[in-house]
């Protein structure tokens, strides 16, 4: 399945990344300080799981980041292991 048209959705009244895969909402919790950007829990509904839904909206999270200038700090488990299959992208991580 490709999630690549699904557009991401920065809710930033509940400080959450979204992604509406089939009818259900995947998100990442975050928290914005100054430039940094802080990704706190990231949630896939359990019919999603193992369909790569969370590293697509990872990586959506990530480009958002980017596109904005901002410094990520991964405290969500997910991320910090999405990051160590996807070195390219530790340029992002505030030092």
């Amino acid at each position: 399945m490709k999630y690549q048209e699904i557009p991401l959705v920065n809710n930033e009244a509940i400080h959450n990344f979204e992604l509406v895969v089939e009818g259900s909402r995947s998100f990442i919790d975050y928290k914005l300080k100054g430039d940094k950007i802080y990704l706190i829990h990231t949630e896939v509904p359990i019919e999603l799981e193992g369909h790569g839904v969370a590293a697509a909206l990872v990586e959506k999270a990530f480009n958002y980041i980017e596109e904005h200038n901002l410094k990520l700090v991964p405290l969500c488990a997910y991320v910090a292991a999405y990051l160590k299959r996807h070195p390219e992208w530790n340029r992002l991580v505030a030092v």
